[in-house]
């Protein structure tokens, strides 16, 4: 059924409920998992002081990267789930559907916030997600229990 499943992880509450579930079905299959984390630059036009400090801000944002990568690895390690890991920049919605597809893996596993009722009409990164992915996408939505 599944035998590779995407897991796009940043560290948030939402993204460890979802890898927590993602990571549990993958141990439950025996699958593997992939972790993605995915660097989101603030877009263009920025003020020129961001532009000068874009650089020291790449380096900023990988290594929190390479860390919560390293949380997820942990995590997949305790339950005995081999894990491959990358980073990408770009929007995330877009280049967690890339990834997915770039890698032939066979389903998509994220999180996603309690945004209330205005917010769930706008919808994000996982609604994004959902709309454009050609593998299935499994969400663990929040609750507002949850915050």
């Amino acid at each position: 059924m599944y035998e590779q499943i995407l897991i796009p992880y940043d560290g948030s509450d939402e993204a460890k409920r979802g890898a927590k579930h993602g990571i549990e079905l993958a141990a439950a299959l025996g699958a593997s998992v992939h972790g993605l984390y995915v660097i989101d630059l603030p877009g263009a036009p920025r003020a020129l002081a961001l532009r000068d400090d874009e650089e020291q801000m790449r380096k900023e944002y990988k290594q929190y990267g390479e860390e919560v990568l390293s949380e997820l690895s942990d995590m997949a390690g305790e339950q005995g789930v081999d894990i491959e890991t990358g980073i990408r920049t770009g929007t995330p919605s877009e280049e967690i559907v890339d990834y997915a597809e770039d890698e032939g893996l066979d389903a998509i596993v994220m999180g996603s916030a309690y945004r209330g009722k205005i917010g769930g009409l706008l919808g994000g990164t996982m609604d994004k997600v959902v709309r454009s992915a050609t593998v299935p996408v499994i969400s663990q939505r929040m609750r507002m229990e949850d915050i």
